[in-house]
This record gives C-alpha cells, structure tokens and sequence, in this order.
C-alpha cells in the first residue's frame, strides 16, 4: 500500500488550469484499481492519494503520469506501508505484517 502526497509548488492560476486534466487521470486510476482513496489536504495546498495492488516501481510511473507532475506544479512525496489493519470494508487490502 502507498501513500501519495501531492505538494503544489507552482501559483494557484497554473494549478487551476490544469485541474480537470488531473481529475480526469485520478479517474482512470481509480477505474483501473490503482487507487483506493483520494482528497485534498486541508490546507489546501496538494493532496493525498491512497494507491493499493502495485510495486513501487509501478506508483512512481503513476504519479510520473499526472498532468500535474508532467507539468511540475507539484511534487510527489511517496511512502509505502502494509495496511496490516483496515476496516472490514476494506479487509481485501490488508496485507501480512513483513519482519
């Protein structure tokens, strides 16, 4: 399970202008079950994503695919985590605890 953190780095005009070609690649990843979860953070000055059943190496090409990255008005903070414990709506993501 990855954690993406998105940080904008770029005037609130070019975040905007970008906004639903963004929307729209958030979509395609959830239709494709990249992601599980997606909002801005509050302040608002990025936003987290939660992304589920793919190798580091596959997230990072993901988020390398954002409109906002290919365009560089935010920067990805990626962390990877076992989901060892979830709600039972989402018992399909738990993973085993790694040693």
């Amino acid at each position: 399970m990855f954690v993406l953190e998105l940080t904008y780095c770029a005037p609130a005009e070019q975040i905007e202008a970008l906004r639903e070609a963004h929307m729209a690649w958030v979509d395609e990843q959830f239709q494709a079950g990249e992601f599980i979860a997606s909002g801005p953070k509050k302040p608002r000055d990025g936003g987290v994503i939660l992304a589920a059943g793919a190798d580091r190496d596959r997230v990072e090409a993901i988020a390398a695919s954002d409109p906002f990255a290919q365009e560089g008005v935010c920067e990805y903070r990626i962390t990877e985590f076992t989901a060892s414990r979830t709600v039972p709506s989402l018992r399909e993501y738990r993973q085993s605890a790694r040693s």
